[in-house]
């Protein structure tokens, strides 16, 4: 979805209800087995394969229906390290310095 960052809401919608469409059909499921498998109304399937809005809720049963759970994983990837925070952190020494003493007066 890369060339589709700055695409509408709607139009984002719709391309991912293709996307959900394709991977159902792919799996060889009509959206009747599908519907009946996510534990929703075949309507609600239709409705976000169309792109016609649906709820988060929906997205997350179908995704589960069609053993397709790595798709949260690409939606919202899990972050082990903050970019910003090392950023924010001090560059390691490149080198060791020889203390210097202080100087002594006779």
């Amino acid at each position: 979805m890369g060339a589709h960052s700055f695409s509408a809401p709607s139009e984002l919608q719709k391309l991912l209800g293709e996307r959900l469409k394709r991977l159902r059909l792919n799996r060889n499921l009509d959206q009747r087995t599908t519907a009946e498998k996510a534990d929703i109304s075949e309507r609600a399937l239709r409705n976000l394969e169309s792109g016609r809005g649906s709820t988060v809720e929906t997205l997350l049963r179908v995704l589960k229906a069609l053993d397709y759970l790595q798709g949260l994983d690409m939606l919202a990837p899990e972050i082990s390290i903050n970019p910003l925070d090392l950023l924010r952190q001090s560059k390691a020494p490149q080198r060791a310095r020889r203390v210097s003493k202080p100087d002594q007066k006779i």
